[in-house]
């Protein structure tokens, strides 16, 4: 579809983050197989054990994929420029991974460190991205 073409920037970025998502839901559950873990149960709260650095990257990851999906969709559909959106896209997308990066090699402090500042640049882009999106679809 020619009318997406210049949205690839973007389009690709969810896939990417859709692809590292499914990636890690095998390895959250094999991590807390081998704690011993019934299917669906969550490790204990330390940040300094691997398996509970593991689920908790699965879910950020679970949680934030709606939001990114909805806001990057809806400014491709509404016609927010390709360049902004591209643009958004791919920082929170970078963001993202380099905020897993932190967040499975126990990089920084539990709260408030350099996983906190990703996560912020990410939600960040997806606000603006949404704010974009909103103000197509009224105008």
């Amino acid at each position: 579809m020619e009318s997406f073409a210049e949205y690839s920037h973007a389009i690709a970025a969810l896939v990417i983050f859709t692809l590292i998502v499914l990636l890690l839901a095998p390895f959250s559950a094999l991590s807390k197989a081998g704690k011993g873990l019934a299917p669906g149960g969550t490790p204990e709260q330390d940040y300094s054990d691997r398996a509970y650095r593991l689920n908790r990257a699965y879910l950020n990851g679970t949680e934030t994929l709606p939001a990114f999906l909805t806001v990057t969709m809806a400014a491709i559909l509404l016609g927010v420029g390709p360049a902004w959106v591209n643009w958004l896209a791919s920082v929170a997308l970078v963001a993202r991974v380099a905020m897993l990066v932190v967040h499975l090699r126990g990089i920084g402090r539990a709260h408030s460190g350099l996983r906190s500042v990703l996560y912020v640049i990410g939600w960040a882009c997806m606000a603006v991205m949404g704010l974009l999106a909103l103000a197509a679809a009224v105008s």
